[in-house]
């Protein structure tokens, strides 16, 4: 396995982590008030579900359509 394709994995599931995170996070008294008072999630919630997003989906793109190393002879 390419070292390209174990960074993708790794992406993928600390990714997928941070959304479980963010999503508990949500459920949280603070996060509750916030969102009945204002109509969204705290930024730390948010950062957690986007960045976690965002790593999930890279991090699957990587292991999926991974660059093929061209080999030096």
């Amino acid at each position: 396995m390419s070292l390209q394709r174990i960074i993708g994995v790794v992406l993928l599931v600390v990714g997928v982590t941070l959304v479980i995170v963010g999503m508990n996070a949500s459920h949280s008294v603070a996060d509750q008030v916030s969102n009945t008072f204002t109509g969204r999630f705290t930024r730390e919630t948010a950062g957690y579900i986007i960045g976690g997003g965002v790593a999930a989906l890279l991090g699957l793109l990587m292991v999926l359509f991974g660059v093929r190393g061209r080999k030096l002879s």
